[in-house]
């Protein structure tokens, strides 16, 4: 109970130590659907299940993964609008770096601009949290990269991981089929196969995205006949 007269403030701590609002914005991502990323030795395949909302809608309209530099890719999960913001500042701060120094920008200072804007957002007045969880995923100098950005601004680069309504299932499977030299043919068959273990209904090219960053270091969608012919590899 005491906890609860604390949740509408976003700016006050909790007897206990924390921000109520933050763990309310995590339980925006929990609702959403689940996406996951993998990093392997020649680059990086991120992938979401991408469910409509009505088979009414134009599905060639709804991208839940985004480019945000040639090399350089993004998948959220929980509120959509929220993560249109931030892709909007992400693409902002990476043109802003390459006007700059005429280069594209490093993957792990595209995340933290990224996580400090998230970070901004718990500690102003008159805002919330935003209410997604991010996985940032990019190629350069450094070789293939995967970050998770949280809500409250914490970020950390992951082998692989997953977010969203299954990721304690999804994460679990992750730890088993995961190793050190995986490739990235082998890792988007492992993202599919992970998204199927929690998938409610028939997964097919349609409602499942994924992207990759390979050895060319350019940031590729794949089509839906793609995912397809990798859906029917991995049967």
């Amino acid at each position: 109970m005491a906890e609860s007269q604390y949740s509408f403030s976003l700016t006050t701590f909790s007897p206990s130590g924390k921000l109520v609002q933050i763990e309310y914005a995590l339980n925006a991502v929990s609702a959403g659907v689940t996406s996951l990323g993998i990093s392997a030795t020649d680059g990086v395949v991120i992938a979401t299940e991408k469910k409509l909302p009505s088979i009414l809608v134009d599905e060639s309209t709804v991208q839940k993964i985004q480019m945000v530099t040639p090399n350089i890719g993004v998948v959220y999960s929980g509120m959509g609008p929220d993560f249109r913001v931030l892709v909007r500042k992400a693409r902002k701060t990476a043109q802003s770096y390459q006007t700059l120094y005429k280069e594209n920008i490093p993957v792990a200072q595209l995340v933290r601009e990224t996580a400090a804007v998230m970070q901004e957002f718990t500690q102003s007045g008159g805002v919330r949290p935003f209410g997604v969880s991010l996985l940032m995923a990019g190629y350069d100098d450094n070789g293939p990269q995967l970050y998770q950005i949280d809500p409250s601004g914490t970020y950390f680069a992951w082998k692989a991981s997953a977010i969203g309504k299954n990721m304690s299932n999804a994460k679990t499977f992750l730890e088993k089929r995961y190793n050190e030299d995986i490739g990235i043919e082998d890792a988007i068959h492992t993202s599919l196969l992970t998204l199927k273990e929690g998938f409610e209904g028939q997964v097919s090219g349609s409602n499942i995205e994924v992207a990759v960053i390979g050895p060319d270091r350019k940031f590729k969608v794949l089509t839906e006949a793609e995912v397809s012919d990798y859906l029917q590899e991995v049967e």
